[in-house]
């Protein structure tokens, strides 16, 4: 279970990376909007580790999207 968990946030943070690039930001400037710490933008870029609901909501704030546009993603093309 371990294993498919990391594909997850592998995938999570690629698709982070792609809402970043697709509304011409920054990750400085999520973290700003969203009000957490560009460290753990980073972190969430990297697929380092599983991430929290306000994280989640903090970074949808920051892209000035709906959250569920952060799950769009196909685990498959990851």
């Amino acid at each position: 279970m371990k294993k498919k968990n990391q594909l997850y946030y592998k995938a999570f943070g690629k698709n982070l990376e792609f809402l970043i690039e697709k509304y011409n930001t920054d990750v400085m400037t999520v973290a700003s909007l969203g009000k957490i710490e560009p460290k753990q933008v980073y972190r969430t870029l990297k697929g380092e580790h599983g991430i929290s609901m306000k994280t989640i909501l903090s970074l949808a704030e920051g892209l000035e999207i709906h959250p569920k546009e952060l799950f769009d993603f196909d685990l498959e093309n990851n």
